[in-house]
């Protein structure tokens, strides 16, 4: 008797294990190798992208994003490669513009970024997670946030490759007007 409970039991949890399964993935994106691949790809773009900030010989930010894509940071917006140069003190510089001043010197800057949700549709996806910027003014400082956010992004695939159509950097925990993930 007891081994016929037993077996009862575990086959009813094994059911409701079943349900909770299938219930969880109706609610997500469907997965399958190439979606994991392509978020891996886009979440190694992201990195990439973030472990630029800080360094001396940086990547140039526009080579992440496709042709025609837009920055907003805030309320600024910025489009097109020259654009987003233009948001990173890189661009051409204006007519009647005077230079940036320089950052001061630190010893460390470091933006993580966490709770990437990466959902991939064919050649198109949608991101948005949180990033921290870090700074250590001089050896042996502590750590300091400077500050956190959220990124909401589209991605599109240029001839194989992953590049942002839209990154926008927004405060607080409401996202963009007509966000969908």
């Amino acid at each position: 008797m007891l081994r016929n409970l037993t077996k009862a039991g575990f086959a009813s949890a094994v059911a409701a294990l079943l349900m909770t399964v299938a219930t969880t993935s109706a609610q997500a994106a469907e997965v399958t190798s190439k979606t994991v691949v392509d978020r891996l790809q886009i979440q190694d773009l992201i990195t990439r992208y973030y472990n630029n900030f800080g360094r001396e010989n940086a990547e140039n930010f526009a080579d992440f994003y496709a042709e025609g894509a837009e920055l907003i940071l805030g309320e600024r917006h910025y489009k097109g490669k020259d654009g987003i140069l233009e948001a990173y003190g890189r661009g051409p510089a204006k007519e009647g513009q005077p230079p940036r001043t320089p950052r001061p010197a630190r010893y460390s800057f470091i933006v993580t970024i966490s709770n990437p949700l990466i959902v991939v549709d064919g050649n198109s996806a949608s991101a948005e997670l949180v990033f921290t910027e870090f700074e250590i003014e001089k050896q042996g400082d502590a750590p300091k946030v400077i500050v956190q956010g959220k990124e909401y992004a589209r991605f599109t695939k240029v001839k194989g490759i992953w590049r942002y159509a839209v990154r926008q950097i927004k405060s607080g925990t409401e996202p963009p007007l007509g966000w969908k993930p």
